[in-house]
């Protein structure tokens, strides 16, 4: 019984101050007015909890057991409210939030009815657990149906998302998952299943969760909130401690802790602030360069277009036949503008990626397809370079899988059309398996191999091997990066193995099938 009423008021505790502080940080923010919305119902929630479990007579038990039920009515409808402001869908997920507002008043008003909670009755070893009421059912209907709705959305979010915000979801996620179950586990007793809750042990997993969101990803950017409420609660015990001086030795000595830990605390949160403030401007000048990469990247790409266009078009005779001195350099112009525009599309890709604006549109769709397309495109550069490139199938065909088409498409041309490039003699072979839940391509080259030291590295932006840079010196290094982070969207792995220089290299991308 202690164990159920402490933890309770120890979550009353984390989420009223919580709420209060997020409140306070910026009042008119949606998104902060809503989380205090639904700190404070998991505050009134938990407080009532907490009496309820300490009542000394069935009267005060059977109050403050519908009371926790008016936190309980409004919690899903404000976390829903939380959730479609932060995630940015409020306007389309409108009607659904005054449904629930509508729902919730209903019940608001039936709480204090026997329609709610009948009554009190010893259960397990709680002298007053309480009976459950004609519409207490279609309450948690309610409950349940507006929180595993949020999750819903949280998830698919969560799957598009990238940077930032994508860690955000995740642990707010986990969080509030891990909280509500812990609150629904209240409700087997009230229909005889002997199940002990777990509630407010759990339910305060969601405040710490939530925390690790905003102090290492900045949700609603209230890190400085959590060294302010850390301080004030430190400073109000050593300031109780100091007036329960017995004393004069013990008020000077507790009195000065209390001002000596002010001090230091009022450093701590200047500090704070001044950290945030140096992020945010790094983070200003990182969405300028990544804004002026991405409109760069768009004003080269048209006329690159335009001259590829052109020089096609000269060199196939639209405008009269070339003679054999002006062939070749017209093809290198051709090339040396091919390999820009694979610049341009990387850098913008980057942009996008660190920006956290890059579109993932998966669809059902078949990896052999892809490959055996990639292949027949770059069929030709093999041929001219004097090497074979070839598709080794699986001896069942592997099923279609949900991908970014364009996406997968980009990071496997990429790989080949580089095998072919740093490959002098023999040639490039490309096998499809399925294995673990996963599919897997392999890339295999005959070419120049990679190092030990410089396979570290590949994947890192502008990174390139020695013996490619040798080669190709006009390369980026960042069609690499670019497809690992495409992989990782994915939710798929990318890496490379060689046994080292003129050993050739094996590049593997596994996908999970589901």
């Amino acid at each position: 019984m202690e164990i159920y009423s402490l933890t309770a008021l120890i979550n009353a505790i984390t989420s009223f101050v919580l709420g209060i502080f997020v409140y306070f940080k910026n009042k008119k923010a949606p998104i902060n007015k809503t989380f205090a919305l639904f700190a404070f119902a998991v505050f009134f929630w938990s407080f009532s909890y907490f009496l309820w479990q300490i009542a000394k007579d069935p009267q005060s038990a059977l109050f403050w057991s519908r009371s926790l039920i008016l936190g309980a009515i409004f919690i899903p409808i404000f976390y829903f409210h939380f959730v479609i402001y932060f995630l940015d869908i409020f306007e389309e997920k409108k009607r659904i939030l005054v449904f629930g507002y509508v729902l919730a008043l209903i019940f608001f008003f039936l709480t204090f009815t026997s329609s709610m909670i009948k009554g009190v009755t010893p259960k397990l070893f709680f002298p007053y657990w309480p009976e459950p009421g004609m519409v207490f059912s279609q309450f948690l209907l309610m409950f349940f149906g507006y929180i595993i709705y949020s999750w819903y959305l949280m998830f698919r979010a969560y799957e598009k998302l990238t940077g930032i915000k994508h860690e955000q979801v995740k642990y707010v996620l986990i969080g509030t998952f891990i909280g509500f179950f812990g609150g629904s586990t209240n409700y087997f007793l009230w229909y005889d299943i002997p199940i002990l809750p777990l509630g407010n042990g759990l339910v305060a997993v969601y405040v710490a969760l939530v925390a690790v969101a905003i102090v290492k990803y900045r949700l609603m950017n209230i890190r400085v909130i959590l060294t302010e409420s850390l301080v004030v609660l430190i400073a109000f015990i050593l300031l109780a401690e100091t007036i329960i001086s017995k004393s004069l030795l013990e008020l000077l000595f507790r009195g000065s802790l209390f001002l000596f830990f002010c001090f230091i605390g009022y450093l701590l949160i200047k500090s704070v602030l001044n950290e945030i403030k140096l992020r945010e401007k790094l983070e200003i000048a990182n969405n300028a360069k990544s804004e002026f990469v991405s409109i760069a990247s768009h004003q080269l790409r048209t006329p690159l277009t335009a001259v590829k266009g052109y020089i096609s078009l000269m060199i196939d005779g639209t405008y009269g036949k070339l003679s054999q001195e002006l062939q070749k350099p017209l093809q290198n112009v051709y090339e040396s503008n091919e390999k820009l525009i694979d610049l341009v599309n990387n850098l913008l890709n980057l942009s996008r990626l660190e920006a956290g604006k890059i579109e993932f549109s998966p669809t059902l769709s078949s990896l052999e397809k892809i490959v055996s397309d990639i292949i027949e495109e770059l069929k030709i550069n093999a041929d001219k370079n004097g090497l074979y490139l070839k598709l080794v199938k699986p001896k069942r065909a592997l099923p279609e899988i949900m991908i970014d088409q364009s996406k997968i498409r980009q990071v496997i041309l990429n790989i080949i059309d580089n095998a072919i490039k740093y490959t002098k003699d023999g040639g490039i072979t490309i096998k499809l398996r399925e294995t673990d839940s996963k599919e897997q391509i392999m890339i295999s080259d005959t070419g120049i191999g990679i190092s030990q030291d410089e396979m570290k590295g590949l994947f890192q932006m502008f990174s390139r091997a020695a013996a490619g840079t040798k080669l190709h010196t006009n390369g980026s290094g960042v069609g690499l990066h670019v497809a690992k982070k495409f992989i990782e969207m994915h939710r798929g792995r990318i890496w490379v193995e060689s046994e080292g220089k003129d050993k050739g290299s094996t590049f593997f991308i596994e996908l999970p099938i589901k």
